[in-house]
C-alpha cells in the first residue's frame, strides 16, 4: 500500500510540473475574484487563484518573477478592513506597512482605497497586497521588472510600484480618464491613454512626470507598442479607428478604419500585423502593417479583451457577453477551440 501511495504522489508531482512546462495564460475574471491559469494550447485549467477582488488588470513581462493584478473595486479609506497577512511577512512589517499607507497618503485625498496583488508568475500565489488610491483598470510591468504601474480612471493619474521595495512611490496625473499602459524600449517610461481627452501621455517614472502628451483620436482606450520601430498603436475605441502613433515626434502616421466599438489590441510575434477586436461589430480584424491592409472575420458575441500568445500561432479572444474564451489561428482567423470561464475574460497575461 505504500509503494502505490509513493508511486501515485510520484505520478502526480510528474503530471504537475509537465502542467506547468507548456505556455500558461493567466485569465483575471472579474466579478469571479479569481485567476485562471490555463495550458496556452488547449485551454485546459492548470490552477484556480483566488483571493483577488473584482480583478481586472493584470500584466507581467518575460523574464520578471511576478505579475501584478488590480482590483476594480474600491473601499472608502476611513473604512479600510485589514488585509490578510502575506506569508514570509512579519506582524511588525504588516502593521508598519498599514500605519504608513494610512499616514501619508500618496495620491487623492478623497479617492477610495483598491488592492494591487504581487502575483509569483510561477505558481501564481499572492505574495504582497498594496493599497492604491482608487479602483484599477489596468496594469503594466516594466521590461527589467522594477516597475509596476496600475491606471485610475476615476483619479485621472496612475500609480507607480516599485518592485524591488513593493510600495507605491508616486501618483501621477496624467489626463481624463486613463485607460491602458504599456511599455515602449525604455523600462523607465511608461505610455498611458487617456480616454476623457483624446491623448497618450509619456511618463517618466524615475521623475515622476508627464514629459509630453501626444493627441490620438477622440478617446483611445487599450494600446500596443512596437518598441523597435518606436510606434504606438491605440484603439479609439468609439471611433471605431485604430491610431498609429509615432513615439519619435508624437505625429500621427496612420489611422486604420475598423468600425464598431474597438477593445482589445495586440501585435504579431514578428510585429507585422495588428489583431483588434470589434465588440461593437462581432468581428475581429487584422492589419497587416506593411500595406495597411484591413480583413474581418466573424466572431460571435462581443469579442472583446485579446491578447497573443507567443509561438503559437493563436489569440485568447475573450467575449463580454458570454463567459468563455476562443482559441484563434492567426492565419484562418477561426477559432480551433474555445473554454469556459468564470465571470468575465479582462487583460489576459501569456507566460512562455
Amino acid at each position: 500500500m505504500l509503494r502505490l501511495n509513493i508511486a501515485g504522489a510520484a505520478a502526480l508531482m510528474l503530471s504537475t510540473v509537465i502542467a506547468y512546462a507548456q505556455p500558461i495564460v493567466f485569465v483575471p475574471q472579474g466579478s469571479a475574484n479569481t485567476v485562471r491559469m490555463v495550458n496556452a494550447e488547449t485551454g485546459e485549467t492548470v490552477k484556480q487563484i483566488t483571493g483577488l477582488e473584482a480583478v481586472h488588470g493584470l500584466s507581467g513581462a518575460p523574464g520578471v518573477p511576478y505579475l501584478i493584478a488590480g482590483s476594480y473595486s474600491e473601499t472608502d479609506r476611513a473604512e479600510i478592513a485589514e488585509l490578510t497577512q502575506p506569508e514570509g511577512v512579519s506582524e511588525d512589517e504588516h502593521a508598519a506597512h498599514h500605519s504608513a499607507a494610512k499616514d501619508e497618503p500618496i495620491g487623492p485625498s478623497d479617492s477610495g482605497i483598491s488592492i494591487l496583488s504581487v502575483l509569483d508568475a510561477t505558481s501564481g500565489e499572492i505574495i504582497r497586497q498594496i493599497e492604491v488610491p482608487g479602483a484599477v483598470h489596468h496594469t503594466a510591468v516594466s521590461p527589467d521588472g522594477r516597475f509596476a504601474v496600475a491606471t485610475h480612471p476615476s483619479g485621472d493619474g496612475i500609480s507607480v510600484i516599485d518592485l524591488t521595495t513593493f510600495k507605491l512611490v508616486a501618483y501621477v496625473p496624467t489626463g481624463s480618464m486613463p485607460n491602458y499602459a504599456a511599455f515602449g524600449s525604455d523600462p523607465s517610461v511608461v505610455y498611458v491613454s487617456n480616454t476623457g481627452n483624446g491623448t497618450i501621455s509619456e511618463v517618466d517614472l524615475e521623475r515622476g512626470i508627464v514629459r509630453r502628451n501626444m493627441v490620438a483620436g477622440v478617446g483611445p482606450e487599450h494600446i500596443v507598442i512596437d518598441p523597435i520601430k518606436a510606434v504606438l498603436y491605440a484603439a479609439d475605441a468609439d471611433a471605431g479607428d485604430v491610431i498609429e502613433l509615432s513615439l519619435t515626434d508624437g505625429t500621427i502616421l496612420r489611422s486604420f478604419a475598423i468600425g464598431g466599438e474597438l477593445h482589445g489590441i495586440d501585435l504579431s510575434d514578428d510585429r507585422e500585423t495588428l489583431f483588434v477586436a470589434s465588440r461593437g461589430k462581432d468581428k475581429i480584424a487584422t492589419i497587416t502593417l506593411a500595406d495597411g491592409d484591413v480583413q474581418h472575420a466573424d466572431l460571435s458575441p462581443e469579442p472583446y479583451h485579446l491578447t497573443n500568445i507567443p509561438g503559437t500561432g493563436t489569440l485568447f479572444v475573450s467575449s463580454r457577453a458570454e463567459p468563455k474564451i476562443w482559441i484563434i489561428d492567426e492565419v484562418t482567423m477561426t477559432a480551433k477551440g474555445e473554454f469556459k470561464i468564470d465571470g468575465e475574460g479582462h487583460q489576459m497575461v501569456a507566460l512562455p
